[in-house]
């Protein structure tokens, strides 16, 4: 009989089993940026899943944006140097490092002068050519006191004083876009707003002390500075751990929101571009550097990342005809991995003083040239004309010439040597020979060679303008036209 009773036992069992509600199986731990539902949303689970956990954590390779506070008159390797972070650092949706953070560190490397440049420069009156410096960066003191050891790489093409370069405003459009474009212009000038406070931080130099500076540089041998307010990208070797945070249900939901009207992230660029070398069609990646809110909703933590395409480029070309670069993002792929196609637009980009870009309406970048080149080259010809003004039978010149003209012809041609040379060798030919070379030169240099290329080095920091793609359905609660960054 209980032979009979155990097939019996068994088929109850699966019964009951059958019966039974199932078990779903628990949320694992989030992942930066991964979005998840709520706990609401996951109905009625016989226990609640185990709480969900952000790392907050700057991983390898992102890059501090230090500027120097102080000048450097550059002396030794393993000299002290001393800035600030000049842009906030965020781990996932929390400020870990604000600005104005303090970051010391040392020069580790000075390189030596080449034969050859060493020639160029004396040939040009300059008998201490600039030499290239290395610099790293050892730790980094937040407002609290903490200090926190780093290892950094700082990373090539930076070390320039830099400004943030906004695109100009289109004219007003009619219908939902009038409020993104609003929305977008208040976003590029805080941008722009909050790069000025941060730099006012800076000791940087007067208007006198650097025209001190510059007359120094002048001069045949003289010191080699690096000025306050120069940017240097610092890119981590090793992560900074700043602990966890719980994901709340709440914030759990509005990740992966729509994209609000006018939206205008901050991004590093990853790709280094030169409008010397880029090629239509190469890819571009940017990574934002700092959270994307709306209101108090995460839409996009830090870390997510934006591809696109070189759409144009044009290298520059002799006659002083400048380089042009333009690119285009269209994909948004947040850390879970979930692309989303965009259609963004760059705002704003920050950008070498010396190298005098603007961007254009669209997003365009193109290289200008200054207008001191017109007053250099008219100084030079100025000079030149008055080597050759000379009167031949004026008493006690005779064949050396007017010793002012001399002189003015040597500063044409070779500057401070010049002008002593113009005093010590008594021969007209000598002067009408530097004021010749010396216009020659600025004229060539000023309007005959080659003009400035579009430079952006990687980790460039930039302003996109982003929105639901032109022809994609947006997700709920998204605006018909997706809100598109555009102006």
């Amino acid at each position: 009989m209980s032979i009979v009773r155990l097939p019996c036992v068994f088929v109850l069992a699966i019964a009951c089993a059958g019966a039974m509600p199932a078990q779903e199986v628990p949320v694992p731990q989030l992942l930066p940026g991964s979005a998840r539902k709520s706990v609401a949303d996951t109905g009625n689970s016989a226990q609640p899943p185990p709480p969900q956990v952000v790392s907050l954590t700057v991983p390898k390779g992102t890059s501090l944006q230090v500027a120097l506070d102080r000048e450097v008159r550059i002396k030794k390797v393993g000299q002290p140097i001393h800035g600030r972070v000049v842009e906030p650092v965020y781990a996932f949706d929390r400020l870990v490092a604000p600005v104005g953070s303090e970051i010391t560190g040392e020069i580790t490397k000075i390189d030596a002068i080449s034969a050859g440049k060493r020639t160029l420069s004396v040939l040009n009156a300059d008998f201490t050519p600039l030499r290239s410096v290395e610099i790293g960066f050892k730790e980094l003191v937040l407002p609290d006191g903490r200090h926190l050891p780093l290892h950094t790489s700082v990373t090539p093409d930076s070390g320039q004083v830099v400004q943030f370069v906004t695109a100009p405003e289109t004219k007003s459009r009619k219908g939902i876009k009038d409020k993104a474009s609003e929305k977008t212009k208040e976003a590029k000038q805080q941008a722009k707003q909050q790069w000025e406070a941060a730099m006012k931080q800076l000791k940087t130099a007067g208007r006198v002390h650097r025209l001190e500076r510059y007359a120094e540089s002048q001069l045949p041998v003289h010191a080699q500075y690096i000025p306050a307010g120069t940017v240097y990208f610092a890119e981590l070797d090793d992560p900074l751990d700043f602990g966890s945070e719980a994901m709340t249900p709440q914030l759990s939901a509005s990740l992966g929101s729509a994209l609000p009207e006018g939206a205008v992230v901050r991004a590093r660029l990853l790709t280094a571009l030169s409008s010397a070398t880029a090629q239509k069609g190469q890819d571009v990646e940017a990574v934002l550097s700092r959270p994307l809110f709306d209101g108090d909703r995460l839409i996009l933590p830090q870390g997510s990342h934006l591809k696109g395409t070189v759409r144009q480029v044009q290298p520059a070309r002799r006659m002083k005809r400048n380089g042009q670069l333009r690119i285009s993002f269209l994909e948004l792929v947040p850390p879970d991995g979930v692309e989303q196609k965009v259609h963004a637009t760059l705002e704003g980009v920050q950008a070498g003083k010396d190298a005098n870009v603007r961007l254009d309406s669209e997003g365009g970048a193109e290289a200008t040239t200054s207008k001191s080149r017109y007053l250099a080259t008219g100084v030079s010809l100025g000079l030149a004309a008055v080597s050759l003004s000379g009167d031949s039978d004026e008493v006690g010149t005779g064949n050396a010439g007017n010793t002012s003209n001399r002189v003015a012809g040597g500063a044409a041609g070779f500057k401070l040597v010049g002008m002593t040379l113009g005093v010590l060798v008594h021969s007209r030919a000598f002067g009408y020979t530097m004021g010749a070379y010396g216009a020659g030169m600025s004229v060539y240099s000023h309007f005959l060679s080659r003009g400035h290329e579009v430079v952006f080095p990687k980790n460039t920091a930039m302003e996109i303008g982003i929105g639901t793609r032109p022809g994609e359905t947006p997700s709920a609660g998204a605006a018909p036209d997706g809100g598109s960054g555009e102006n």
